[in-house]
């Protein structure tokens, strides 16, 4: 049988030549982190040395730290130059980072320096993905959760020349710089949105909002959500009315950021015709979640936007059925702002499930505006939203592209 030939399938043009297994122990200086005494404030301080733990690892390729060494930590820390490669070997096992300047790290992370006229830091950190799914299976069939200095030494990867792992290390900085950049800005605008919902609903005891379009003067007037909404639980069907039928609106659909839609509903259940009618919902219905595992989830909504095509929904949810005049969309964003959340979360019960009731719902107090500001409010939120889910689209297809092309240009 002919012998496998060791190279990718996708290269840049030119190269040819297999790749050459090698140890990480060969491709430069291989260190396990210490930790300076925390006790002793002398050995750190806010401008020095980065020193890194496996919290500060990220997911993000450079490393940023939270703690930093003074001259005196330097001298008992282990350190490393910049363009290093830090894994975590305890625990949280396979956590990569390369460092911008020499660091120090602690004993949870081991560290490569690469021979600098030999490899390219930034194809090493890109290939230790590789790297890291060995060591998770190295650490899954051990006792404990660790992969030592010797180990992670013994680890073998394959390497090409030097020319051509800084095409492929300056390919994927540029495309991991472009994941980074719309990261940012998709965390820019969840903080924005945040930030939002504090401005433009009032604080708890004030009548108006700190942020208000003009034209709009009046207060908001003061309601209970009981007076807009007619509560129910949900449909309880034996297992074998689960799986096909019409669209049945679960927990999980009320938990995602977009409105809930017919076609964005993912279960299904046979109902006969009067379940049908009793579990209806229909535009502008608010759905909330009955049941959660931690006190912070309790009661979470979402709206029914689907002008066309009803469904329906199960048991551990609650619909709210629209019985007085609001805009949806705004509705939506006011039930998630501070104001509303804090009472609905105060009130829910429970051990280890926390619950809430109708009767809970029903009690929350609302500030609402005229339908024109409400639509205004509703429009600006849903510009948002719109954005967010935009650069999250965009970043669920750059992860993805890169991780097909890990896998087509490694061996």
């Amino acid at each position: 049988m002919a012998e496998k030939i060791n190279v990718p399938a996708i290269r840049f043009a030119g190269f040819v030549d297999p790749w050459e297994q090698r140890k990480l122990g060969e491709l430069g200086r291989i260190e396990t982190g210490n930790t300076p005494p925390t006790d002793n404030e002398a050995y750190y301080q806010v401008d020095g040395m980065p020193w890194a733990t496996p919290t500060d690892i990220d997911g993000t390729p450079w490393l940023r730290t939270e703690k930093a060494l003074s001259e005196l930590g330097i001298a008992v820390a282990r350190t490393v130059p910049a363009g290093s490669i830090l894994c975590t070997c305890i625990a949280s096992i396979g956590k990569n980072a390369i460092t911008q300047t020499t660091c120090g790290f602690n004993q949870q992370i081991n560290a490569l320096a690469p021979k600098k006229d030999y490899y390219d830091s930034y194809f090493l950190f890109t290939e230790s993905v590789i790297w890291s799914d060995q060591m998770k299976k190295s650490a899954a069939a051990a006792t404990m959760q660790i992969v030592n200095k010797t180990e992670f030494s013994n680890l073998e990867t394959s390497v090409p020349s030097l020319e051509e792992q800084r095409q492929i290390g300056s390919f994927f900085a540029e495309l991991d710089n472009l994941i980074t950049l719309h990261q940012r800005k998709f965390e820019k605008l969840v903080q924005l949105k945040k930030s939002m919902l504090d401005k433009m609903f009032p604080k708890p005891g004030e009548r108006f909002p700190e942020i208000r379009f003009a034209g709009f003067t009046d207060p908001w007037e003061q309601r209970k959500l009981g007076e807009l909404l007619l509560f129910q639980n949900g449909f309880n069907g034996s297992s074998e009315s689960f799986g096909s039928g019409i669209p049945l609106i679960s927990v999980m659909d009320v938990l995602d950021d977009e409105f809930i839609t017919h076609e964005t509903v993912r279960g299904k259940a046979r109902l006969n015709y009067e379940e049908a009618s009793r579990y209806c919902v229909e535009y502008g219905d608010v759905l909330f979640q009955r049941s959660s595992e931690n006190q912070e989830d309790a009661g979470t909504s979402n709206v029914y936007l689907d002008q066309h095509v009803p469904s329906a929904f199960g048991g551990f949810v609650i619909r709210g059925k629209k019985v007085d005049e609001y805009n949806p969309i705004f509705i939506k964003y006011l039930l998630g702002s501070s104001l509303i959340r804090e009472q609905i979360t105060h009130r829910a019960q429970g051990a280890q499930h926390i619950n809430v009731s109708q009767d809970t719902l029903a009690d929350v107090v609302l500030l609402m505006p005229s339908m024109r500001e409400q639509e205004a409010v509703g429009l600006v939120f849903l510009h948002l939203a719109n954005l967010i889910t935009l650069h999250q689209r965009k970043l669920e297809l750059l992860r993805n592209t890169k991780k097909s092309l890990l896998d087509r240009m490694f061996v």
